[in-house]
């Protein structure tokens, strides 16, 4: 029997906009949002648009000053609004532009994610998709990466209610920084980072960042170098979550697909074709255990629908089936000329990650996690209010699966 898979996605996330030049694009959710009905995949799952999320609900763990700063941030106050924007790391000279209904696309992302978290812990999904989440790198009081209001954070708190122990994983081509940093000194989340370390954004994630206080060994880090290929991934990142799964035993898992470790992507370096990044959704949903997909960076857009549509494939285990070609559809432009659904490596891009230092590096975090005293346990006492129960369906608890999302 297949898994029950639900897919979120609203398409004004499409309408909002960074500024002119900026490479975050999310016009590119679109685009992988049309690859997925073009293949026919919302047939195989319940499709849902998501809530908005509360200011409240952000505040679970960003401070409300920074919160209220969001929504009152605009094109046309950010010159009376430039300290504060400093303060919270926005506007301009930063990475976190400021952009007309800011707010309004953060509560769009996190409300995906907190729904899919939502119904993961009822049991009414097994995996959940939201590609618009995955801002991995905002903080508690600051934006940062591209990222304003970390919506991970946001859905590992909410599953936390249910489960004793979360794993979060990260697969971006950048550092899981601002999840890390939430979860840093538990042992209720293990997170687990594969990214390209060195003179390259955020500039964290060492090998011996493992966690601090009751955290410690439960945070990991594999720092990869450029020219990153599918089999030498697959060769690091499967022993690795394998171990993990075992010793740490989580009642759910955040898979964060960040498109920007693609071959070709326009600010990343490694050679990750979408098959052999696809195969970290294999592995990870091979294990049964309740599964959020969100999504992250990308910056090559029509590489990132292509990733995102066939890891949505993965999900409702229609990849083996799916068309190398892809079908003529209103975008097809932007799949041109060869109009596949694969990506071939680049054959000019060296791989620097020696097979003796991917070994010694794979070597080292499978000592320590083995040094782990096996799952943590947590007394479940009375259970914190769980999100959205004063309107249960705007979380998709019992909203009935929504007609042709277009």
């Amino acid at each position: 029997m297949g898994r029950k898979v639900a897919y979120v996605y609203d398409e004004t996330f499409a309408y909002h906009h960074y500024g002119p030049g900026h490479p975050m694009k999310p016009a590119r959710l679109m685009l992988a949002h049309n690859l997925v009905l073009t293949y026919g995949l919302h047939r195989k799952m319940d499709c849902f648009r998501p809530h908005r999320a509360t200011a409240g609900e952000m505040m679970q763990y960003h401070s409300p000053e920074y919160i209220d700063f969001i929504r009152r941030a605009s094109p046309s106050t950010a010159k009376a609004l430039a300290n504060e924007a400093q303060k919270f790391n926005m506007g301009e000279g930063t990475d976190c532009p400021i952009f007309n209904d800011m707010f309004d696309f953060c509560s769009l992302y996190s409300g995906g994610s907190l729904d899919g978290a939502v119904r993961l812990n009822h049991g009414l999904s097994d995996i959940c998709i939201n590609w618009p989440g995955g801002l991995h790198h905002a903080k508690k009081t600051e934006g940062s990466g591209f990222c304003y209001v970390n919506d991970i954070v946001l859905a590992i708190l909410e599953m936390l209610k249910f489960h004793p122990r979360v794993l979060y994983i990260d697969i971006d081509i950048h550092h899981g920084d601002g999840v890390e940093e939430a979860f840093y000194m538990t042992d209720r989340v293990m997170t687990c980072s594969f990214h390209k370390f060195g003179d390259f954004f955020p500039g964290t994630g060492e090998l011996t960042d493992t966690g601090s206080g009751k955290g410690a060994g439960y945070c990991v880090n594999f720092p990869l170098k450029e020219g990153m290929t599918d089999q030498d991934f697959a060769r690091v990142f499967k022993p690795i979550i394998r171990r993990i799964m075992e010793i740490y035993r989580p009642g759910a898992v955040v898979l964060q697909c960040g498109a920007d470790s693609l071959t070709g992507d326009r600010l990343g370096c490694f050679n990750l074709t979408v098959d052999g990044h696809a195969e970290c959704v294999r592995f990870v949903k091979s294990f049964g255990v309740p599964l959020l997909l969100v999504g992250g960076g990308g910056y090559t857009v029509n590489n990132v629908a292509r990733c995102w549509a066939f890891e949505t494939a993965v999900a409702v285990g229609e990849d083996k089936d799916l068309s190398a070609e892809i079908p003529a559809h209103e975008f097809s432009g932007y799949f041109a000329p060869g109009h596949r659904i694969h990506l071939t490596p680049k054959a000019s891009l060296q791989n620097n990650n020696t097979k003796e230092y991917l070994e010694k590096y794979k070597n080292i975090i499978l000592q320590n996690l083995q040094d782990l005293q096996g799952a943590p346990s947590v007394a479940m006492q009375e259970l914190p209010p769980e999100a959205f129960l004063e309107n249960p369906e705007a979380a998709g608890v019992v909203v009935k699966p929504s007609a042709l999302l277009s």
